[in-house]
């Protein structure tokens, strides 16, 4: 189900020093998207321009999906091969919600108790824009269900999400990192365990950790700016400080969908939201 095309307003940033350091490559990372398919698009056009003069990587950083006006056409845009082609590498890593999805219609052991928490933080929004697209208004949640409403493409980009992206000092994760554990065993946690520390659901300890994780520089979503502040005292939550750069915009609230180009000792943000706001 596609949506009427809403106009967007795009802003640019001033390049800003940072210790990252990436292998010369030029990378693209899009936070949290929550169904606002309009500011996604904004956000491809501009990397899909940069990728033309220049051969970019590019990552999602999850949670493409629930809250939000449009989820389903959130994943198509995220899905769509033509992107595969555009750059020259393409991520599309697991949040939380994607993760929630794909366990509560795996049929395995968790798979009621990660509906009931889905269900708890707003999965229904999701639910119910599949059951609209499908015109089946009572149909219980399925992989049939999804796939029928979203296609074989997404299905089998949600079947292989990853779960994080290493690129020289950079890891780039949906939750974090937790600090109590080495960076190799925090983001080895299992797909099937969710919520507490684990890489696409961790905050405050993470949030507020001041004493660096082994070098890396740690690019993340996960954690909308208010309560960004609230855990972990930055004015700016999308400012690079104690190894850590968080690219949530606060979509599902504000509309608002942030991304990143970052290269070797520098980067910018794209800020992608509704005109006029």
């Amino acid at each position: 189900m596609t949506t009427a095309s809403m106009p967007c307003a795009l802003s640019v940033s001033d390049w800003r020093e940072a210790p990252f350091r990436v292998g010369r490559e030029t990378v693209f990372a899009i936070g949290d998207v929550h169904g606002c398919a309009d500011q996604l698009s904004a956000l491809l056009e501009q990397a899909t321009e940069l990728a033309r003069s220049s051969a970019t990587r590019l990552i999602f950083l999850g949670d493409l999906i629930c809250r939000g006006p449009s989820s389903i056409d959130a994943l198509e845009k995220w899905s769509v091969r033509s992107l595969d082609a555009a750059f020259a590498k393409v991520h599309r890593l697991a949040g939380n919600h994607e993760q929630l999805l794909m366990l509560s219609i795996g049929g395995g052991d968790v798979a009621e108790s990660a509906r009931s928490k889905w269900m708890s933080m707003d999965g229904e929004t999701f639910v119910n824009e599949l059951r609209q697209s499908t015109a089946r208004p009572d149909a219980r949640l399925t992989r049939s269900l999804v796939a029928d409403a979203v296609g074989e493409t997404v299905m089998q980009r949600l079947d292989n999400l990853e779960k994080h992206v290493r690129l020289g000092n950079v890891v780039f994760v949906h939750g974090g990192i937790d600090p109590a554990l080495d960076a190799g065993t925090s983001l080895a946690a299992p797909w099937t365990v969710f919520g507490g520390n684990h890489w696409a659901w961790i905050q405050e300890p993470f949030l507020a950790w001041r004493g660096g994780f082994g070098g890396l520089m740690v690019v993340h979503g996960h954690t909308p700016p208010a309560k960004h502040r609230m855990l972990s005292g930055y004015p700016d939550p999308h400012v690079l400080q104690h190894d850590r750069l968080c690219l949530d915009g606060g979509s599902a609230l504000t509309g608002i969908v942030t991304a990143a180009q970052i290269e070797d000792g520098r980067y910018r943000l794209f800020t992608a939201c509704p005109a006029g706001r």
